[in-house]
């Protein structure tokens, strides 16, 4: 069947539905009038129709029933009365709700947004995409973004960008998630500026170009933009979109570190143990570090471990090791999962467990680690903490060797005159 012969069934059903009483359906009746689904449009007759339901206690017809008396949409605008039906459409929630200071914020909230306040249109979003005084909805949240980003707000632009390159509350669309990034960029947003950037590093929604990634991660870092600082640091450390300065990468980090952001405390971390940018210091390394790891971030976490058990920049400590690298292991760093199973393999600040040092190379290998990957393969080929599956040892060794482990091509080759 053609879309319009669909459309078209889809009224008449509707329709008749409506006639008998199913409030459901004089919704979706009111939604084809609206925008003209299997009909002609008619926006008086979508807004009698919502009414009529909405009064009988259809929340969508409620939600809606605001939406046209805010925007004038099949009736007068009313604010008192798109008020009214808003708080209504949400009367569920705040009848199981114990926090009233949530509601009278809300509240508050909605009298801004049908006075078309786009900053608190952008807020409204918020609170249904996090749940935030109201119950979640993502495809609410994705409208009023909409409406905050058509209305300039650059927080609702960026917020719109976001929708799209995830597919909150509406389908993927890199191209327009691109758009409204740009759009959020120029109107001064730092997230928009940083996201716009990955855009274009990444070749997102438009061409790869990482002159203007280094551009906008330059705006966004200079406006003091945590993240926009640390991923201009990486710019300067590798060279992106850039000539390659490892003293002005070390001085980015440093900023971002010193805002807080746990990842630009990790890669300065990263500069003292390797002397990028600066002179090395394993203390400083270490100190930022154990800043990073206490942040959350998973690769310090490893890197702390790894400092507790050679004893660098502190003392020599197996067991706090082992301890940091359960926590990078679990938080999903393949590094760190590949050195746990290494404690686990050689009893390094545990008892030795090769089942578990076998669970964890095959989390790592998994992950992509190619040293974990090679560990893999030997398990699999000799049978340690697991069942020993040549096949197998073959399949991690060659991923292993493909991934620049030049061990894994001796056993390979090994495993594979053992299947002769």
């Amino acid at each position: 069947m053609n879309g319009i012969g669909t459309q078209n069934k889809a009224f008449d059903l509707f329709s008749n539905s409506s006639k008998k009483g199913d409030l459901d359906a004089q919704y979706y009746l009111a939604i084809c009038y609206m925008d003209g689904i299997g009909t002609q449009k008619d926006e008086k007759k979508a807004f009698d129709l919502l009414l009529t339901s909405a009064k009988k206690g259809n929340i969508d017809s409620q939600y809606y029933s605001a939406i046209c008396y805010m925007d004038g949409v099949g009736t007068r605008r009313d604010k008192k009365k798109a008020l009214k039906w808003f708080l209504k459409s949400e009367s569920k929630y705040f009848k199981t709700t114990q926090n009233k200071n949530e509601k009278k914020e809300f509240k508050r909230i909605l009298k801004l947004v049908i006075a078309n306040d786009s900053t608190a249109q952008n807020i409204i979003g918020n609170s249904y995409r996090d749940g935030i005084g109201i119950n979640k909805n993502k495809e609410k949240a994705f409208k009023w973004y909409t409406k905050s980003a058509s209305s300039g707000c650059a927080n609702g632009q960026f917020n719109l960008g976001n929708c799209y390159i995830n597919g909150i509350g509406t389908e993927k669309d890199e191209r327009k998630a691109f758009e409204w990034y740009t759009k959020s960029a120029n109107t001064g947003c730092t997230s928009g500026q940083l996201n716009l950037g990955n855009c274009y590093v990444n070749g997102i929604g438009t061409e790869k170009d990482e002159k203007k990634a280094f551009k906008w991660y330059t705006e966004s870092a200079i406006a003091g933009y945590v993240k926009g600082q640390f991923n201009l640091g990486c710019c300067y450390e590798y060279g992106i979109g850039t000539v390659k300065d490892e003293k002005k990468a070390f001085e980015w980090y440093k900023k971002s570190a010193k805002a807080g952001y746990a990842d630009g405390q990790c890669n300065l971390g990263c500069c003292y143990v390797d002397g990028i940018g600066t002179d090395k210091d394993e203390e400083k390394a270490f100190k930022w570090f154990f800043i990073s790891a206490n942040n959350g971030c998973a690769a310090a976490q490893n890197n702390i471990g790894n400092l507790y058990e050679n004893g660098k920049g502190t003392g020599k400590n197996e067991k706090i090791a082992f301890e940091w690298y359960i926590k990078s292991a679990i938080a999903g760093h393949a590094n760190g999962q590949y050195n746990l199973g290494n404690c686990y393999g050689n009893g390094i600040g545990t008892d030795k467990d090769v089942n578990k040092a076998f669970e964890w190379y095959l989390k790592s290998a998994e992950s992509g680690f190619a040293e974990a990957q090679y560990y893999v393969g030997k398990l699999y080929h000799n049978g340690i903490g697991t069942v020993k599956n040549n096949d197998k040892a073959i399949f991690w060794y060659q991923k292993a060797s493909n991934n620049g482990i030049k061990a894994a091509e001796d056993e390979l080759k090994s495993a594979e005159l053992s299947n002769f």
